[in-house]
């Protein structure tokens, strides 16, 4: 039997995006996305205790996360409550994936703790009674049904790239605008499916060019949904400095300018984008793609 007097510890990490790549629906009606991992993430720490019932979280807001530690905790047969803490690099409401990798970062320190592998099918199913969710759960990028919580295909790791963001303000209820009825006409839905089958395809032959453009159809096909007011201001200033285009946290605040950090005037057209951004009075910060190496595919490794 688990007592707090053992201090066993279990730790779980997940990264988080910057928005979306692409976001839409297809022409079989299923809402899609396809991800952006970056370099920041949210950690938890699972703390088990045969004397408690129940989990409890800090910060106290994180009730979702308490919900899967004690569904996992459930599943297992576990006779333990015990303490989740999580420590998160997302801010809440942007449209960076925090609630989801705080749930992936939860199942992974449960899972570290208590000596089991929690199947990502299983995972998945308990995340969907959750909330929906960005594919996370998986290392690189993944085109992924987020309304249903499942992969659609994992397509590869990204190379180095640049995200100068800005945040326009906010928080968006990510369970709030998934309940809006997307109504896009049926030519619209074709031309989301002709994006992701691009977008795939570049992303397996590294041709950034093309990822790039999606990214920018994306953003523009979103303005119906969730407006960005410096939308076109970015687009104009990534015509400028020959970026790849432009990105959105679709469901979120953030949009940025991508750029491809093997470029060999890298560091001029990031000093460039930057100067020019900071004199349209906007706030810049700077993200970096995650690049992540292969992994077997059904465990919850931690990156």
């Amino acid at each position: 039997m688990i007592g707090s007097n053992e201090m066993l510890k279990g730790k779980g990490s997940s990264f988080g995006t910057f928005g979306e790549l692409l976001q839409g629906v297809d022409t079989e009606g299923r809402d899609f996305l396809v991800t952006f991992p970056i370099c920041r993430y949210s950690h938890a720490f699972f703390t088990p205790d045969s004397h408690q019932k129940g989990v409890m979280v800090e910060p106290d807001f994180k009730e979702k996360s308490r919900l899967l530690a004690e569904w996992i905790l459930d599943h297992y047969s576990f006779p333990v409550g015990g303490k989740l803490k999580i420590e998160s690099e997302l801010p809440v409401g942007k449209g960076m994936s925090s609630s989801s990798a705080d749930l992936v970062a939860t199942a992974r320190a449960v899972e570290s703790c208590m000596g089991i592998e929690v199947p990502l099918d299983l995972l998945q199913r308990l995340m969907r009674r959750i909330e929906p969710s960005d594919g996370v759960m998986y290392p690189g990028v993944v085109s992924y049904y987020h309304r249903n919580v499942s992969l659609c295909e994992f397509l590869g790791w990204l190379p180095g790239l640049t995200v100068v963001g800005l945040d326009e303000g906010g928080e968006v209820d990510t369970i709030q605008f998934n309940q809006i009825p997307k109504m896009f006409s049926k030519s619209e839905k074709m031309l989301y499916s002709q994006l992701l089958k691009s977008v795939t395809e570049a992303l397996k032959r590294r041709d950034l060019i093309t990822v790039g453009q999606v990214a920018t159809q994306s953003a523009l096909m979103n303005q119906k949904l969730k407006p960005k007011k410096n939308l076109q201001e970015l687009i104009s200033l990534c015509d400028t400095v020959d970026g790849l285009g432009v990105i959105v946290a679709h469901s979120g605040t953030c949009l940025g300018v991508l750029l491809d950090q093997s470029r060999p005037d890298y560091d001029e057209q990031l000093s460039e984008l930057m100067e020019r951004t900071q004199k349209l009075l906007l706030a810049p910060e700077l993200f970096y793609s995650l690049n992540v190496s292969p992994s077997p595919m059904g465990k919850l490794a931690v990156y």
